[in-house]
């Protein structure tokens, strides 16, 4: 009996603790609801915006090609009875460097002038003939007619004939022959390759952003591969507009090369130097936000985070330029830029 008695004891003191500990527990999550919240402050590192002098330079890739080239292709067909170049050889402008067979239309060429000193002795003739009534107008005319006939099948039996002998157009070195002596070739058959070589074009491209700084008359710097020595060119060229893809701007130099050293065709790395900037403003690349459409930097105004769309230039190692956007003085966050929300408080260790 006394086991029972303080089991009925015993219950009633588990049932108030057990609601005391209830009591409490559902008054805590009330004060944390009630509780002020802390500001979302960000603690990043700053950067001041200063001017300073800076010469940069801007490297592209480049491709060297021939002053002047063409593949030659005779404008008829026919056989091949001389060819008088060396391949790989510098050939001269009006050399004459194949010839095909022409004796038909030699032939041709010698009739129209016979049958034309024929007419010219008619005509003097019908002339007098004319002055003393001995034939009519129309005669002397008809001869007239057909004088002027043969000039012009002389004339295109001549074009023709200059069209079986192939020359030089310019100087330069011929390469390798394509044709052999007796083949018959057709305007379509390529004959070998005619380079201009003593000066070459270098073709690259820069960002539209430094048209300004591509003039021509502008001397560039640049290597090839295979070769430790540095070579230079003089822009000429600069394309009217830019490529609306990639936004980039075609520029021409020319290159001297009357030793040689340069083949067409070779790729070049070519430096383009700028201007000397007395007051540009560099700032930690880590620092620029990049976006689907624009670059941008989170600027301090006010201890708040404010989004600034920027115009960047060149980049160096660690920096980069920027060309509109900031000004001197600015304040930047360098750190937990990825986190940064526009109107966001920061929190700048400097």
């Amino acid at each position: 009996m006394k086991f029972i008695t303080m089991n009925y004891i015993t219950f009633p003191i588990i049932i108030i603790i057990a609601c005391s500990l209830i009591s409490c527990n559902s008054k805590k999550p009330e004060e944390e609801i009630n509780k002020p919240s802390k500001p979302n402050v960000l603690n990043a590192e700053g950067f001041i915006v200063k001017a300073q002098p800076f010469q940069s330079d801007y490297t592209a890739s480049g491709s060297l090609l021939a002053n002047e080239e063409i593949q030659i292709l005779p404008e008829v067909s026919g056989r091949v009875t001389s060819i008088t170049f060396n391949e790989g050889t510098q050939v001269k402008k009006g050399q004459v460097l194949l010839t095909i067979y022409n004796d038909d239309i030699k032939a041709q060429v010698q009739k129209s002038i016979a049958q034309r000193q024929l007419q010219v002795k008619i005509k003097d003739r019908q002339a007098e003939l004319l002055r003393i009534g001995g034939i009519s107008q129309q005669d002397y005319e008809t001869t007239t007619a057909q004088i002027q006939s043969i000039d012009a099948d002389l004339a295109y039996s001549e074009a023709q004939l200059r069209k079986t002998t192939i020359i030089a157009p310019f100087d330069g070195r011929i390469g390798i022959r394509n044709v052999s002596l007796g083949a018959v070739i057709t305007p379509a058959t390529i004959i070998a390759t005619l380079q201009q070589t003593r000066i070459l074009k270098m073709d690259f491209t820069i960002p539209d952003q430094y048209r300004d700084e591509v003039i021509a008359g502008k001397k560039v710097t640049f290597t090839v591969s295979g070769s430790l020595d540095t070579f230079s060119g003089t822009i000429s060229a600069i394309e009217s507009s830019a490529d609306a893809v990639t936004r980039t701007l075609k520029v021409r130099a020319l290159v001297q090369n009357e030793d040689h050293k340069l083949v067409a065709g070779s790729f070049t790395n070519v430096v383009i130097p700028f201007e000397n900037n007395m007051n540009a403003l560099l700032i930690p690349s880590q620092a620029v936000i990049p976006t689907d459409r624009d670059k941008e930097v989170a600027v301090i105004k006010g201890g708040k985070a404010k989004l600034v769309t920027v115009k960047i230039g060149t980049r160096t190692n660690d920096k980069v330029e920027i060309i509109q956007g900031l000004i001197a003085g600015d304040t930047i966050i360098t750190t937990g830029i990825m986190q940064v929300k526009q109107g966001m408080s920061v929190k700048v260790h400097l």
